[in-house]
Order: structure tokens, then C-alpha cells, then sequence
């Protein structure tokens, strides 16, 4: 009897734990793999739900509208990009056939929201009859003369431009090249994918690229931070800086800058004084400053999604890797994003500030319904470092490699870099950055850009940015 009993009771016990089991996968099914089938892109159900609202218009920072939306039927809507290739990365897309992309699918759920109050006053309005629902619009941080001025600069090149406000994390543009049409994804999907030149890809912000000299500004504050007198010092540079009988790292052009202290060898750019600062920094030191900036971290934005920069982890041996390391070659990778930051960080003072995409949502009448307000993601250097900085900017486009930055009437500061790379294992042209702000005095606009191959930093992407710069100046 007593085996009966207890048998009976194990039964009970395993039947209790599945029912407890299957309560947990239950409650956890529903927190958190739910949501996530209901919003997926490719959820019918949620098409259907999208189409029944007029889906809500997108605005620059100056309310152009970016987007339009007009009804075919009950049950279909036409979403137009009023500029076509213009914003289509940062933007995105949303089409029942390919998806739904960019801010488009970030902020989805508000743009086919409706305000509850205005279908009430609505319905009794029209005496029981309904209006047609629409969703609430954005208005973006966006603008749209500076987007257009990036964009016309770049040309036919593959590459990528930045801006953004340095005091308030505020997106200014967003600009990658190759762009398509979002209008036509048709006609045109097929050939996006087939594409060598990935059209597909934001390389503005998922485009990871060796950032070769613009670099150097992240080297030259773990020296500010971490040597003393470091100002003060004089480094002899001969043009090559010798690690064993194999390994060396030469200036560009195998230029000697003979005996140079440490603002010139920024301004000028000198790959042996940097690579030098680089050994003497160690690897541990070089990458807790990088990681600072977000480097191997993921950025906090708003609206946007940012790919990871990366920083390498080296032993001590590994002297040519570190050296590579401190001038933003080896395997160092960063965004346009990611040395917009950087640029912007020191513009502001030390901080940096959250890169958001929205400054608000509203109703279709225009009430808002949320407002973005800047946030800082916190004081990454000290005041005093990014005063040393922006002065070394400042001269480096009067004096040094980014002259072709320069805008008449307006204190520009910036950095150059020309990226070494390799495509399909040869080597291939340089790429041409540039990062910087302006004014000196009172920062309005960071950015940061890159030409893919165009050679040196102080000319192809300079002037880009130039061109970038002066439209938020009304130059």
C-alpha cells in the first residue's frame, strides 16, 4: 500500500513540475517572444493593421516632408520618398513585398498610431460617421539643405557623410553612396542585390573601414591622459620608425619631419612620432581610451542602428600591430558615425552626447504626443584634453594637412586620415577621411566623411565636408 501511495505521489510531482514548466514557457512566451511575432516585418496581420491608418509623414527638422502616403483601396497605401535616393538609408523603406527598413521600421508603431481623443471627437463630429485614420508624423533632426549638400559633394564616389549638433546629439544629415531608390524597389531589387557596390548597405553608420590618421586624435588624448609633459616633448622622426629587420611604419610619401614636437606631428600627421606614442602607450592603455569613444561597444542612438567599431586586444610582442594600432590602421575598424562622435566629443567639451534621429512625435493635427530631449552619454574626456584638441584642429586645417577644409569667415577645425586597405587581398587606393567641427569657438556642426579609395584624406573628403560644413552656414 505504502509503494502504492508513493508512487502516486511521484506521478502527482512530475505531472506538477511539467504544469509548472509549461506555466513559465507560457508567461515567458508571451513577455518576450511575442511582441516580437507580432511586430515582426514580415507579420500579415500587422500589414493588414498598417494599411488600415494612413500611415504618418516624415519631416525634416524644418517640416519639409520627407514622406508622403495616399490610399489605392480599403485595403492598400502608396508610401512616396518625395526625394527619392536623397534619404533613402536613413529613412529606410516599408513594403509588404521586401520589408521594412531605417527609421521607418524604428519608429512603426507610431507612425500608424492614432490618437484615441481625435477619433472620439471625429465620430461625434461627423455625427457617427468615421474619418479615414492616420498615424502620427515624425519630425526628424534632419536637414534637409545640409543632407543635400553632402550628397551633391560625394558625387558619383563611394562613401559616407555625417553631421551632427555636438551639444545635442541632434542627426544632421546621413548620407551613404551608392543610394537607390526606394520608390522603385521593384523594378530594382534584383540588381540592389547583385550589386558589387552593395547599395543596400548605411555605410554611414554600418560601414566599418580602417580610419587611418583621423585616428590619431584618439592617440593623441591617451598621451594628453596618460604622459605628462607630453606637450612639451620633441620626437625625432626620420621618416621610418624600425620595429625588427621585417617590420617598419614610414610617414606618407616617406616624408622626414626631422626633430617635431607634439602639436606638429598631429598637424602634420607624422605616422613615426604617433606609432612611437603608440609603443610607449602599450596596447592596454591605447584600447581602455579607445573604448571610451564606444570602440568594441555598442552606441546608445536614437532611431538609428550603429555597427560596432572595433579596437584590437595585442601582446605586448606584437611592437609593428600597436604601432599600426595608434595611427588607425591594423585591425582597427570605425564607422562615420563613430569619428563623427569622436569629432563631436571634443566640439562639446568632453561630451558626448546621444546621437538621436527625432526630436518629436505628433498627431496628424499636430499635437505632440512625445518629445526627444538630448541626453549625454557621458564626459568621456576631460574639458581641459578637448581645449588641447580643438586648438590642434584648429591649426591642422590653417596650417597642416586639412587646408582644403577651410571655409572663409568661419574657424574650421579638423583631422585628416588616409586609410591603407586591401580589396580581394591587393592593395588598393587609400581612403579619404576627414573628420572636424566648426566654429572654433562655438561648435555647430561635427561631421565626419569618406571617400572609399579617393586618395588623400586632405583632399577628396576635405572637401566634401567643406561643402557640408558651409551649408549649415548658409555658405
Amino acid at each position: 500500500m505504502n509503494d502504492i501511495s508513493k508512487n502516486i505521489k511521484r506521478v502527482l510531482l512530475v505531472f506538477l513540475l511539467c504544469f509548472i514548466g509549461l506555466f513559465i514557457y507560457i508567461t515567458y512566451f508571451e513577455i518576450f517572444v511575442g511582441p516580437n511575432i507580432v511586430n515582426n516585418a514580415n507579420n500579415k496581420r500587422l500589414w493588414v493593421k498598417r494599411n488600415e491608418v494612413l500611415r504618418g509623414t516624415i519631416y525634416d527638422r524644418n517640416k519639409k516632408p520627407l514622406t508622403t502616403s495616399t490610399k489605392v483601396n480599403a485595403e492598400t497605401q502608396k508610401r512616396t520618398y518625395t526625394d527619392g535616393p536623397l534619404f533613402a538609408h536613413v529613412l529606410g523603406y516599408v513594403n509588404i513585398k521586401y520589408g521594412i527598413t531605417g527609421l521607418e521600421n524604428k519608429y512603426d508603431t507610431e507612425l500608424m498610431s492614432t490618437d484615441i481623443k481625435d477619433t472620439v471627437e471625429s465620430f461625434v463630429k461627423n455625427k457617427g460617421k468615421t474619418e479615414a485614420k492616420i498615424g502620427d508624423n515624425l519630425q526628424t533632426t534632419l536637414d534637409y539643405n545640409i543632407q543635400k549638400a553632402a550628397y551633391d559633394a560625394l558625387g558619383d564616389n563611394k562613401g559616407a557623410a555625417v553631421a551632427l549638433n555636438p551639444k545635442t546629439g541632434e542627426i544632421l544629415a546621413v548620407v551613404s553612396k551608392p543610394s537607390y531608390d526606394p520608390n522603385n524597389l521593384e523594378n530594382i531589387w534584383q540588381s540592389l542585390n547583385q550589386d558589387k557596390n552593395k547599395p543596400l548597405i548605411n555605410r554611414a553608420t554600418s560601414g566599418l573601414y580602417p580610419p587611418g590618421s583621423t585616428f590619431k586624435t584618439i592617440t593623441a588624448i591617451s598621451a594628453l591622459e596618460n604622459f605628462n609633459g607630453i606637450q612639451n616633448r620633441t620626437f625625432t622622426d626620420n621618416g621610418k620608425l624600425v620595429f625588427n629587420s621585417k617590420e617598419s611604419l614610414s610617414n606618407f610619401n616617406g616624408e622626414s619631419f626631422g626633430d617635431i614636437g607634439f602639436k606638429d606631428a598631429y598637424v602634420h600627421s607624422s605616422n613615426v612620432v604617433f606609432g612611437t606614442l603608440g609603443l610607449d602607450l602599450g596596447n592596454d592603455k591605447l584600447k581602455s581610451t579607445a573604448e571610451k569613444f564606444y570602440f568594441n561597444k555598442s552606441i546608445p542612438a536614437d532611431g538609428i542602428a550603429i555597427a560596432k567599431s572595433q579596437f584590437p586586444t595585442l601582446k605586448n610582442y606584437e611592437k609593428g600591430n600597436i604601432a599600426q594600432s595608434a595611427i588607425g590602421q591594423g585591425t582597427v575598424l570605425a564607422s562615420p558615425m563613430e569619428m563623427a562622435l569622436v569629432a563631436s566629443t571634443i566640439a562639446n567639451d568632453g561630451v558626448m552626447m546621444k546621437p538621436y534621429l527625432v526630436q518629436q512625435v505628433t498627431t496628424n493635427k499636430g499635437a505632440a504626443v512625445k518629445t526627444i530631449a538630448p541626453e549625454a552619454l557621458g564626459q568621456i574626456v576631460s574639458k581641459d584634453t578637448s581645449a588641447v584638441m580643438k586648438d590642434f584642429m584648429r591649426t591642422v586645417v590653417e596650417q597642416g594637412t586639412g587646408v582644403n577644409a577651410s571655409i572663409p569667415g568661419i574657424q574650421v577645425c579638423g583631422k585628416t586620415g588616409t586609410a591603407d586597405h586591401y580589396d580581394e587581398g591587393s592593395q588598393a587606393p587609400p581612403h579619404s577621411w576627414f573628420i572636424g567641427f566648426a566654429p572654433y569657438d562655438n561648435p555647430q556642426i561635427a561631421v565626419a566623411v569618406i571617400v572609399e579609395d579617393g586618395g588623400q584624406g586632405g583632399i577628396a573628403a576635405a572637401r566634401v565636408a567643406r561643402m557640408t560644413m558651409s551649408a549649415a552656414f548658409g555658405k
